[in-house]
């Protein structure tokens, strides 16, 4: 049984042009690490998704932050995907950051 499944096996190889020689190399199959995102990009593409909707984007992402609850935040355009990428504190910082460097 297990002759009569190595000879389908290097049959289906074969056809697929994969050479014998080929069947004792390992494979390596490598998943590539998601990059961080940066806040600051996720705020304005929410932003502007929410806005293309015609949803207050300003209360829409207060809601957000408050809550937790991602359906605050439009599915248009990936947003609600996006800004869940990223901690809700992380984007009160950014949101504080931006302020503070305008302001003072």
């Amino acid at each position: 049984m297990a002759e009569d499944t190595t000879n389908r096996i290097c049959r289906i190889r074969q056809k697929r042009g994969i050479k014998m020689n080929e069947l004792n190399r390992t494979q390596y199959f490598r998943v590539q690490k998601d990059t961080e995102p940066v806040v600051k990009d996720v705020i304005d593409s929410v932003y502007a998704a929410l806005t293309e909707q015609g949803y207050n984007p300003v209360n829409q992402i207060v809601g957000y932050v408050m809550s937790g609850d991602p359906t605050y935040i439009t599915s248009h355009n990936g947003a609600r995907s996006m800004i869940m990428k990223v901690e809700r504190d992380e984007i009160i910082e950014e949101l504080l950051q931006d302020y503070i460097r305008r302001h003072f």
